[in-house]
């Protein structure tokens, strides 16, 4: 290979790595992410009787999610209803929460957020949340 040739790719070697390497840690960040949240997850039992969890109280959000996670042990409708001024503010529309795998209620909820979940169904219900 002439010397010229030999340099050029030399160079592109090396500024393909070296952009591999700058991604690496952004990649590693989003990869963490869920990990993070999802491993400060809390179980839940929601007793038959009631749409509420957890029932006559709220959760708060924290700075390990951006978004309200519900991880039902079977297929639930849910929604998310955050406390404004004392009171219980609901999404609009139940989310079907799929059994056995983590399900976006929310997003985008800011640290501290005070809420809970409703649920379409007073059947007893198990799983986890991560918020």
């Amino acid at each position: 290979m002439p010397m010229r040739q030999r340099i050029a790719a030399t160079a592109v070697t090396a500024l393909l790595a070296g952009g591999a390497v700058g991604l690496a840690p952004a990649a590693q960040a989003r990869d963490l992410a869920p990990a993070s949240c999802y491993g400060s997850a809390n179980g839940y039992l929601k007793p038959a009787g009631t749409y509420w969890l957890p029932a006559g109280d709220v959760f708060s959000t924290s700075s390990a999610c951006a978004d309200i996670n519900i991880k039902p042990n079977t297929n639930r409708y849910v929604k998310v209803c955050f406390e404004t001024n004392g009171r219980l503010e609901c999404q609009a529309d139940y989310k079907l929460a799929r059994a056995g795998q983590w399900n976006v209620i929310a997003t985008n909820v800011r640290d501290g957020a005070r809420f809970a979940f409703e649920f379409r169904s007073d059947a007893k219900s198990t799983g986890s949340w991560a918020a």
